[in-house]
């Protein structure tokens, strides 16, 4: 039941991102390092569908309890959204939103949840190496054409943009956004 309404939240209300091209053109990124606030590498998985017109992640424990992010698709994404997807699946491994009740859907505590995955994976962005080819611009162009076309409303993308940028301007590193998250919901 939680993986049915963690996929409905994904798909309907918060996605980490979607794109919809004529047929898919982009190469798929390799996904990054990622470990969950246990310590405990997490898996990235491969999901494809021929029918399928957007690029999506879900991050969850698969059936043998293993901590796992589905990248859906990607090849339906630039690099830059397919950054952003990853990186913010993998910040839901850690900061420990996997292992906790999933809040109800539109909540503010699932929007808070969705908010601090946007902003440690534009950190993330921001100060690796490996993404230094990938500026804010790219990131929240890509999200926001892939949002429209998916139907979200205006105020809804200018609103993820908005706290994207202010993560990406006012805070520090991804890891200290990490421990003051883990530190806030007692998980250090």
């Amino acid at each position: 039941m939680r993986l049915i309404l963690t996929t409905i939240a994904f798909i309907l209300i918060a996605s980490p991102g979607w794109a919809e091209t004529e047929s898919p053109d982009h190469a798929v990124i390799a996904p990054p390092s990622c470990s969950n606030n246990l310590g405990e590498s997490v898996l990235f998985k491969e999901r494809n569908s021929d029918n399928a017109k957007f690029a999506a992640g879900m991050a969850r424990r698969d059936g043998d309890g293993n901590p796992v992010v589905n990248r859906f698709n990607f090849d339906q994404a630039p690099a830059p959204l397919q950054a952003f997807i990853d990186l913010h699946e993998c910040a839901h491994h850690q900061t420990g939103d996997i292992d906790r009740p999933h809040p109800p859907r539109n909540s503010p505590e699932h929007l808070m949840n969705e908010s601090i995955a946007d902003c440690i994976a534009i950190l993330r962005i921001r100060d690796d190496a490996r993404y230094s080819d990938i500026d804010f611009a790219d990131v929240a162009t890509s999200l926001g054409e892939a949002m429209g076309t998916a139907g979200f409303p205006e105020i809804s993308i200018s609103s993820r943009v908005s706290n994207i940028r202010h993560c990406h301007t006012n805070y520090a590193s991804a890891a200290t956004f990490v421990d003051g998250v883990l530190t806030e919901r007692g998980l250090k």
